[in-house]
């Protein structure tokens, strides 16, 4: 293949030039729509998988595929901030419906268990273009010293360590080679979905009436199956194998993981026992670097207000483009930040009672845990030692081998 070439999702060649041509879906749905015809079921799924399998871009061994999410966040969140910048009422507007848009995409994304790259790219190019900002428009305004720029780039650095560390294995449970071979065979070519309708299962009459809590099919069995020792453990009807005690099955992933905490969307992977202390140590890092940005941009702005103050009230932050522009990146800042400070605050505490996301969820819906702090955290009272030993627990996640693991005994 050359540059401009690949092989399509029909497995027939195909070149970039004639990326236009041939869909007879949207030619009928053009068609139709001039007709004020209704399109036939499915119609616009088909056009959007054209769409995406077109999407690519030049390289050495053939066209490269780009992911149809990680388009819209490079595009549209430089041009929402710029108009929110034109004017306070814009600002507001914009500002107030952007929270409420990404968390739709959530909650339709999480009802078809999809996974996305949106909100990972959403991240990092948020960081990527709030740092911009502030070397392009903050710091030649001559407020900010050398020293701060290098603090704040540091802590920029160490957070995407951090992250990069938190997108490794999360602690996946190995699975047999045949059951690999099988679910390879009957997965679906499709890499944004993480469901598991291709993966052998022996006992489908069982998984077919399965619902999912927090990412775990309920359908799950819980069979005993005995071991060397005598443990019990779980059985997963999915995966094909005996997990230890606190590890769950993502259905978005399509593994077991063990400690299961959640599936993050904001990492597009999976919160487990290998990447727990690297993904609250991301938040941390991220949490102090935009904070000390947030306060040096209302520093430089608003010149003799304390941060809290000029966040709500900085006269002259509209004087000038350049003073709106930076405003509105702080505001932004401040809503991304409080809502990954809330998320950081639920892991401490849960942390702190040795619970983690998935068993809440788990004793929220059979009401056997106990809400605390005003329903912050869900104390279930199964591994919870105090508040020290379930920290030193914490901290010394993935130190031991995980066969030694005390909580593998249920």
């Amino acid at each position: 293949l050359c540059c401009c070439e690949y092989v399509d999702r029909r497995g027939e060649r195909n070149h970039l030039a004639a990326c236009c041509c041939d869909c007879e879906d949207l030619d009928e749905g053009c068609e139709r729509w001039l007709t004020c015809k209704s399109l036939p079921p499915g119609a616009l799924e088909r056009i959007a998988d054209t769409v995406a399998d077109r999407l690519r871009v030049p390289w050495f061994a053939g066209a490269v595929k780009v992911n149809v999410s990680l388009v819209p966040p490079l595009v549209l969140l430089p041009v929402f901030l710029h108009v929110a910048a034109l004017h306070f009422l814009l600002g507001l507007v914009i500002l107030t419906s952007l929270p409420v848009v990404v968390l739709w995409y959530y909650y339709l994304t999480h009802r078809r268990k999809e996974r996305t790259l949106f909100f990972l790219s959403l991240g990092l190019f948020s960081l990527a273009y709030m740092y911009y900002v502030f070397l392009q428009e903050v710091v030649p305004r001559g407020h900010v010293g050398y020293a701060q720029v290098v603090t704040l780039t540091c802590g920029l650095i160490l957070m995407l360590a951090a992250l990069s560390r938190a997108k490794k294995d999360p602690g996946y449970l190995p699975v047999a080679a045949s059951n690999k071979k099988s679910s390879q065979q009957g997965l679906p070519d499709k890499s944004v979905k993480g469901s598991s309708n291709g993966l052998h299962s022996i006992a489908t009459s069982g998984a077919a009436s399965s619902r999912a809590v927090n990412g775990e099919a309920k359908g799950n069995s819980t069979m005993p199956a005995t071991g060397s020792e005598g443990v019990k453990k779980d059985w997963c009807t999915k995966c094909q194998l005996v997990r230890p005690a606190r590890a769950g099955h993502c259905r978005l992933c399509g593994r077991c993981v063990r400690r299961l905490d959640h599936h993050c969307v904001w990492i597009n992977s999976c919160v487990g026992e290998q990447n727990h202390q690297a993904f609250i140590l991301a938040l941390c890092f991220f949490m102090l670097t935009a904070v000390y940005g947030i306060i040096l941009t209302l520093h430089t702005i608003c010149r003799g207000q304390t941060p809290f103050v000029a966040l709500f009230y900085c006269p002259g932050a509209y004087s000038d483009y350049s003073s709106a522009l930076s405003f509105t990146c702080v505001w932004y800042c401040a809503i991304v930040t409080a809502g990954m400070g809330y998320i950081l605050l639920i892991q401490l505490l849960n942390i702190s009672y040795n619970v983690t996301e998935r068993e809440a969820r788990l004793a929220l819906r059979d009401n056997t845990g106990r809400r605390l702090l005003g329903g912050l955290v869900i104390d279930t009272g199964q591994y919870n030692r105090g508040f020290l030993c379930n920290w030193s627990h914490f901290l010394s996640l993935g130190s031991s081998p995980p066969q030694r693991s005390a909580e593998d005994i249920v």
